[in-house]
């Protein structure tokens, strides 16, 4: 990858913006690179009784340095972070934990502070998805989701977040896809003028770049066509388009639009002046895009491997797991017989479950059998399970293009048969707090329970430190 954005850099006459989606840090998306908890851990931090936004703030304003900073060692120069959608619908399937927090206040101070934390590097950073897409139970890469909401209601909510990092200089703003009426009964807000130029721009007093969320995603390509996608979007007041279906059509198509009179050109410039002062940001450039090159133009910062995954940056990956894992109780001993059973979406797609991965490697080592069951496993069958003691562990969280953040029907279906036939002995989660928050009403008191926002491999040996405590060991 770091190769291949410095290949690419070093063809273009003008510097590119090489752009990723690293909300939860460059190792996210790149092997080798550190990985963070989603930023839903931080807003359980924040809610500490003594100094938990404070410490919540500081962690916020670190990812947003590593992440920066790890961006540009492999060539990125543009962060499609931080989410400052306010995830106040637990069946949110889209954004769920890769929000700040279920409060605007909440996510307005974690969000603004990893900002802050990217703002000292030459990297651009951008705040999704306007106008606000946390209450939705709706995946917008499927379908469009409608937000039946007032404008008092949007005003008070969804906004805020993003006047806050407006406040911050974020530099980009990314649109939702979705059907808001109360704003614009017709289009969704990625192909409204009145909500990018009229809200945004106008209302809100947003000068930066606002960029499209991918326009192959269901709620778009499936009603509008690859185009015409394109030239609504534009004429709404998108400065630059992410994904268009038909990258040749869709240029073709704005260039005819502006022929057509349905595009002014003097809004085709603005775009390119707002393209150009953010460019500046991330290199060496001409003041206006009529200027001529002074001199040499400076090219991106060189690829350097050695930034990533640093003792610094690993540090405040952990710090951000301990502090806001959950342990209940603990477990002592390992039954004759006993099993971990390890549930997960898909495991031919499950990148942190190795044989090693602690979830695996650490039961097996005290004693445990291991047994791994995903979506294409068989129903369970009553005739063909021994009966045996199971410490189980769910990997589950909101993952968009799921269309459902409901557990998948496999988990809740071992959850139940294992309590029903007395055979649960402990229960770890990996992922989503709703997912604890649906379980553990029903668990009883002595079975021990712990939960970590965090699937990768980190995440699960620092909670199988707290939670297997072995008498004998």
């Amino acid at each position: 990858m770091a190769w291949r954005c410095q290949q690419v850099q070093g063809w273009a006459a003008i510097p590119l913006f090489l752009a990723a989606d690293i909300e939860e840090g460059v190792g996210q998306r790149f092997a080798g690179a550190t990985g963070f908890p989603p930023p839903l851990a931080l807003a359980a931090i924040a809610q500490m009784p003594e100094g938990g936004v404070v410490q919540a703030q500081s962690l916020a304003y670190e990812m947003g340095a590593w992440t920066a900073q790890e961006a540009l060692a492999i060539g990125l120069n543009w962060v499609l972070a931080p989410v400052v959608d306010v995830n106040n619908n637990p069946q949110n399937p889209v954004i769920n934990v890769r929000a700040f927090g279920e409060t605007p206040e909440m996510v307005s101070q974690l969000a603004t502070a990893f900002i802050k934390g990217a703002q000292p590097y030459p990297v651009l950073t951008t705040a999704k998805h306007f106008p606000g897409h946390g209450d939705t139970a709706t995946d917008s890469h499927l379908e469009l989701p409608v937000i039946p909401h007032g404008c008092d209601r949007l005003h008070r909510t969804e906004y805020p977040p993003f006047q806050a990092a407006i406040a911050a200089n974020v530099d980009g703003v990314m649109s939702a896809h979705l059907l808001i009426p109360a704003l614009d009964p017709e289009y969704p807000a990625t192909l409204s003028a009145h909500i990018l130029t009229g809200e945004l721009r106008q209302a809100l007093g947003f000068e930066g770049l606002i960029v499209t969320d991918a326009l192959v995603m269901g709620a778009i390509a499936d009603r509008y066509g690859a185009n015409e996608a394109a030239v609504l979007a534009v004429a709404a007041g998108a400065d630059i388009l992410m994904m268009p279906a038909d990258p040749p059509g869709a240029i073709t198509a704005i260039c005819a639009a502006v022929e057509q009179g349905r595009i002014q050109p003097e809004q085709i410039q603005a775009s390119l002046e707002r393209i150009w002062r953010a460019k500046q940001k991330i290199t060496t450039y001409p003041a206006k895009p009529s200027d001529p090159p002074t001199g040499e133009i400076s090219t991106p910062m060189p690829i350097n491997l050695d930034r990533l995954a640093t003792a610094n940056a690993f540090s405040t990956a952990t710090a951000i797991l301990k502090a806001s894992q959950r342990v209940h109780g603990c477990i002592t001993t390992v039954p004759a017989n006993a099993r971990t059973l390890i549930v997960v979406d898909d495991l031919l797609n499950c990148e942190f479950l190795s044989r090693k991965a602690p979830a695996i490697d650490r039961p097996r080592q005290q004693g445990y059998q291991v047994q791994i069951v995903d979506g294409n496993t068989p129903n369970i069958s009553v005739e063909m399970t021994k009966p045996q003691p199971t410490f189980l562990q769910l990997f589950i969280r909101g993952n968009p293009f799921r269309g459902s953040t409901q557990l998948s029907s496999k988990a809740q279906a071992w959850f139940e048969f294992l309590l029903e036939t007395h055979q649960l002995q402990a229960l770890a989660i990996y992922g989503s707090p709703y997912a604890l928050a649906q379980f553990q009403p029903q668990l009883p008191d002595d079975i021990p329970y712990a939960f970590s926002y965090g699937q990768m491999p980190l995440a699960q040996d620092l909670l199988l430190n707290q939670f297997l405590k072995l008498e004998d060991a």
